[in-house]
């Protein structure tokens, strides 16, 4: 399964009073694998980006100045994300945005035909009710480093929210006990593994050994005098 983890940062709060998005940050995970390949660019919103998100994401208009409109990266965009499966915190508000831009273009596009929608912030809700589920609260909650979000980021939320996302639908399949693991930067003990990294073969029994291991067993059951498939079957 291919899962994109998505964040974007704005020049407002409302899509409808013509805000605009001025960042995307995409991190792509495969099979449960950050497999290294993101998609991350800054966007010039043809608007002012008010002073309060400036406060927020530290994007400023003059640097925004020189950078390409939506409507230059949005098929790039849309071909990375198409099919897959986005996985976002407070998933109204980033797909709102998207669609948004994707309505001023033709031909027009809603992002849901095109891809399924995860919402962490409503996982969260249902696995912690009561608390706090910001990605802040959650990084603390999991463990997650987050020492280098003074500000929001697109591409750093994104990969923060991959961290935290795999954590708290159940870990992922490689885990570094080094921190410092040459392989890939960690945060909270996650490693992202690298694009083309082969996959563990699967070492299944041979035909002798499964014959050995029936010997066995019939061995300890003639001791014993018990079946012990039966007593694992009680023991769950």
């Amino acid at each position: 399964m291919r899962q994109i983890v998505l964040d974007t940062e704005t020049t407002g709060i409302d899509p409808n009073a013509g805000h605009r998005i001025i960042e995307i940050g995409c991190v792509e995970v495969i099979e449960r694998e950050l497999t290294g390949r993101n998609y991350h660019v800054y966007i010039n919103p043809e608007r002012e980006v008010e002073a309060e998100a400036i406060t927020v994401h530290g994007i400023t208009n003059e640097f925004l100045a020189d950078k390409p409109t939506f409507a230059e990266i949005a098929e790039e965009f849309f071909e990375f994300i198409k099919g897959a499966e986005l996985v976002i915190h407070n998933a109204a508000f980033d797909v709102g945005f998207i669609d948004a831009e994707f309505a001023r273009l033709t031909p027009a596009r809603k992002v849901a035909d095109h891809c399924g929608i995860v919402d962490t912030l409503a996982i969260a809700r249902a696995k912690h009710p009561g608390q706090k589920n910001s990605l802040d609260a959650l990084c603390k909650r999991y463990g997650v480093d987050n020492s280098n979000r003074e500000l929001h980021g697109a591409l750093l939320d994104a990969e923060i929210l991959a961290d935290v996302y795999l954590l708290m639908t159940g870990g992922q399949t490689a885990l570094s006990l080094d921190a410092g693991n040459s392989e890939g930067g960690a945060v909270g003990g996650i490693r992202r593994l690298p694009a083309g990294r082969p996959r563990l073969a699967v070492v299944r029994a041979s035909e002798e050994e499964m014959g050995a291991h029936r010997e066995f067993v019939s061995l300890l059951e003639k001791q014993s005098g018990k079946n012990l498939w039966s007593l694992l079957e009680h023991a769950e």
